[in-house]
Parts: structure tokens; sequence; C-alpha cells
């Protein structure tokens, strides 16, 4: 059970040098034991610090991100004939293609210039979305999964509010305060009419069961209502899925100040 007191740093700078240390740190052992190491990534505004601070340490370090897998958390899905297909990763509100873009691209080419290798970027498929939980469990597991609630509902990954303790990687459909959220995530989007109704997400029994450590980190007043409401928690509680970080292994929650005021 996730029950270390929580961390407080004063910006979400601070937050994603003290998150991207913990992680550099666990790739580093995990080369000494030769073994692969599985990240498990969220998109969007919260995380990007966290990014950042990651490429200047592994060019730092000289890492080598070869035995390294980005585990990606979800992805807008969008009708494609009988089925469903990821959204085209070249749309700026793609989650694969901002994987591709702010966190893939930049490792590998901050690994290269210590004449090593980039990492891997691991997503679900919507025609089997149940086998990307074997693929994790058959790997070991992720090392560390970055957590980030959403502001307005709670939302983990995509698993609305209501997704059961058991869910595993599955198509979702969006909550609307989900897609409101995502508003703020993705600029790009003009209205709530742009935004997918439906996605591709790991479930609270893949990030609880999954993973050997977890970070949740909140940034921003408007975490501030997510914060309260994971400190409060004993067990998940479907109404705010966040939650779910009360039943992980190894968990730390890391803030800003603003997320923890009041």
């Amino acid at each position: 059970m996730a029950s270390t007191p929580p961390i407080v740093l004063p910006d979400r700078e601070a937050v994603g040098r003290a998150v991207a240390e913990r992680i550099a740190d666990g790739i580093e052992h995990a080369i000494t034991e030769g073994r692969r190491y599985l990240l498990g990534c969220p998109t969007g505004r919260t995380p990007d610090p966290v990014y950042t601070e990651l490429e200047r340490l592994v060019r730092e370090r000289g890492l080598d991100l070869s035995g390294v897998a980005i585990v990606l958390m979800d992805e807008y899905v969008v009708p494609d004939g009988d089925g469903l297909a990821l959204v085209d990763a070249d749309l700026p509100h793609s989650c694969v293609g901002y994987a591709e873009r702010r966190i893939l691209g930049p490792l590998t080419a901050a690994a290269e210039a210590g004449g090593h290798r980039g990492p891997q970027l691991w997503h679900a498929d919507p025609a089997d979305p149940a086998a990307y939980d074997e693929r994790i469990r058959e790997a070991g597991g992720v090392d560390l999964f970055i957590l980030a609630a959403g502001s307005g509902d709670g939302h983990l990954a995509f698993n609305p509010p209501g997704s059961a303790r058991d869910s595993i990687t599955r198509i979702v459909d969006l909550a609307e305060q989900t897609r409101r959220d995502n508003l703020l995530t993705f600029p790009s989007f003009d209205s709530l009419d742009d935004v997918p109704h439906q996605g591709i997400s790991v479930g609270i029994a893949t990030i609880i069961e999954l993973s050997s450590e977890v970070v949740m980190i909140l940034t921003g007043d408007e975490k501030r209502r997510s914060f309260a409401r994971i400190l409060a928690a004993d067990a998940y509680e479907p109404d705010w899925p966040a939650t779910a970080y009360a039943e992980a292994a190894h968990g730390t929650l890391i803030a800003d100040t603003a997320a923890a005021a009041g």
C-alpha cells in the first residue's frame, strides 16, 4: 500500500527534477543488474517537466537506454471500418505522437550523444487491448509508473469515474469531464466537439498490480482536490480513479506548493 508521506516542493520544475532523478537512478540500477527497465508514462502538461529533466540527466550521466521501454498509458481511438484505430500520431492531441516527439525523440538524441541507443516505445493495440497487460507482465512489470490525476474528475489515464478495481487495458468511453479537462491539455482542440469520445487505456489493476513503484505528481492549484482526495483515501475509490494510488506498492506522492495548498 502507498503510505509514504507526501513530498511538497516549490514548483512544477522542482517536481520534475525530483521525479527524473528517481527514474535516472532506477535506470542506472537496472543497467548494473543487466536487466530491462520499464517506465510507465502519461502525457500532457503535468509530466512535461519530468521529461525535460530526464533528457538532461541522460546526457549528463551518459545513460544507455537500449534496455528501457516507455510504456504509454493511453491513446484516443476513432472508428475505423468495423473496428477502432488509434488516432493519427501526427495530430497534436495524439498521445502516441506526444510520446514520440516529447519523450522518445529527445531521450534517443540524449542517449546517442553518449554513444548509446535510445529506448523503445510501447503502446496498446485497440484490436487486442488485453495483450498489453500480458506483454507488461511477461517483461517483469513496470519498474516505475508516473501517475497524474485529472483535475475535474480524478481520472487516471483514461479511466473514468466508476472504473472497476480489477479493470485491465481496454477501450473506454471518455467521461465528459475528462474530455473537458483535455481541452486544456491540448489547446489544438477548438471545442468539446473536437475531443474524441473513446480511448484505449491501461486499467486500474494494470497500474496497481503490474507496477513495482508509482509516483503520483500533482502540480498547480487545479490539482488541490486530487491532492486531498488521494491523501484521504485508504483504498481505491471508484468515483475518483486517482485514488488507485492508495493501493499501489511503494507509492510516493510529489506535489508543488500550489497543489498542496490548503
